[in-house]
């Protein structure tokens, strides 16, 4: 390992097999440092989202360890466990805001796991907090939406209040999970925009799933391929040709029907 580099997610010979004997993980070892923008591709059943959601505990892995920060998720309860999960942002494809919540209420959810359910419930959060959201806010340029409520804005803008709640949470990983599936190519871009310039600006370690390949070659520093629970491919975005590619699909491009499409 580099001089400097710092193991941020690692997972250890980690396995997922589901009620029906569907097999999610197979045998996964991989780690991830510290900084990286981390792009997962494959078929839609290939575990992508498993695999995401098996890093904050979402899913139960039922074989091996994820180990977050020198600290093992896995075997982590109570207290233990919410501190990792503190670290750990979350965006999904659907965003999961609470509609009916304005704006700035929805991103001071990001602050709930550094206060009593009591003070949260109620909405008492310090001044600190507020001026975090604020920020964050501002940094995915919606700051002038912070009081509007959350149903009445855009896709895109929901999912940047689901961005600036995960800054919020002063998330040192964020996770996202096909977080443009649902959105038009402009609004993608400018998803995808603000997803890159926070890593590149604060080095929060990222990893999305995405269905585009050509997003993940714009995007990533590093790609994973997935098929069949397994990783496939793993490597810098230079290696990751149209050749890998087919490799990962398993099936060759033709007329780069992988390149920009919906897979």
């Amino acid at each position: 390992m580099k001089v400097g580099i710092q193991k941020v997610i690692e997972f250890k010979n980690v396995s997922k097999t589901y009620p029906n004997g569907v097999k999610g993980l197979k045998n996964i070892n991989l780690t991830i440092e510290k900084g990286e923008f981390v792009v997962v591709v494959g078929l839609s059943g290939a575990g992508k989202s498993t695999l995401l959601r098996s890093i904050n505990r979402l899913n139960e892995v039922t074989e091996g360890e994820i180990v977050i920060a020198g600290k093992s998720i896995t075997n982590s309860s109570g207290a233990s466990l919410r501190r990792i999960r503190r670290d750990i942002g979350m965006i999904f494809q659907s965003f999961n805001l609470v509609k009916r919540s304005t704006v700035l209420r929805n991103v001071l959810s990001g602050r709930v796991g550094y206060h009593s359910t009591f003070r949260t419930v109620l909405g008492l959060f310090p001044n600190e907090d507020v001026n975090l959201a604020f920020e964050a806010l501002e940094r995915v340029n919606i700051l002038d939406k912070a009081y509007t409520r959350a149903d009445q804005l855009s896709g895109g803008q929901q999912q940047r209040v689901s961005i600036a709640r995960a800054l919020a949470q002063e998330a040192k990983i964020i996770l996202a999970d096909e977080p443009v599936a649902s959105l038009d190519p402009l609004t993608t871009k400018h998803v995808m925009d603000d997803l890159r310039r926070i890593n590149q600006e604060l080095g929060i370690t990222t990893v999305v799933n995405l269905h585009h390949v050509d997003l993940a070659q714009e995007y990533a520093t590093r790609i994973i391929g997935m098929r069949a629970g397994e990783i496939v491919f793993d490597g810098p975005v230079e290696e990751a040709t149209d050749d890998k590619f087919s490799e990962i699909y398993g099936r060759p491009l033709q007329n780069n029907e992988l390149l920009g499409a919906t897979v």
